[in-house]
């Protein structure tokens, strides 16, 4: 189980042991804004902070991977619940909540959309849906290519 939300409820450690969070991704780690980094979460907490711009430029796809990662290995822990953030949690954090979506649960992007939004608002910028829209496609080929090897 993954959460998604801004960055004033991931600097509430007390309210995240209370929700059973285990682990935390912060898509703003180091930006103006955002508190957190393994030693502000203590040993209650695995943390992995993305230093994540929410611009027009920013290359975040090559944070796509990592975050799925650490998400995936968070999720299948016995106990394992993941706090996603950014400072609004609209942009940032949803990108890569889409990307783990995408990769681990083998949705589309059109499909990981649905998904989260059904459960918050999010807006991902241009780039970023660009980048995902990219993965898509690439993650699209490579399921294509398997089921290909397969009839073979």
């Amino acid at each position: 189980m993954f959460l998604l939300c801004c960055q004033c409820s991931g600097q509430n450690k007390t309210a995240l042991v209370r929700l059973g969070i285990t682990h935390v991704l912060n898509a703003a780690h180091s930006k103006q804004g955002s508190i957190g980094n393994q030693h502000f979460y203590g040993n209650d907490f695995v943390y992995l902070g993305i230093p994540a711009e929410d611009s027009t430029y920013f290359d975040l796809d090559q944070y796509f991977r990592p975050a799925a990662d650490f998400i995936h290995r968070a999720v299948k822990s016995s106990d394992g619940k993941v706090l996603v953030h950014c400072i609004m949690g609209m942009s940032r954090s949803s990108s890569l909540v889409l990307a783990y979506l995408m990769i681990y649960e083998h949705m589309s992007l059109k499909q990981a959309l649905h998904c989260v939004v059904q459960k918050r608002a999010i807006y991902p910028n241009r780039n970023f849906l660009a980048l995902l829209l990219d993965l898509d496609l690439q993650l699209m080929k490579k399921r294509r290519k398997r089921r290909s090897c397969v009839i073979l």
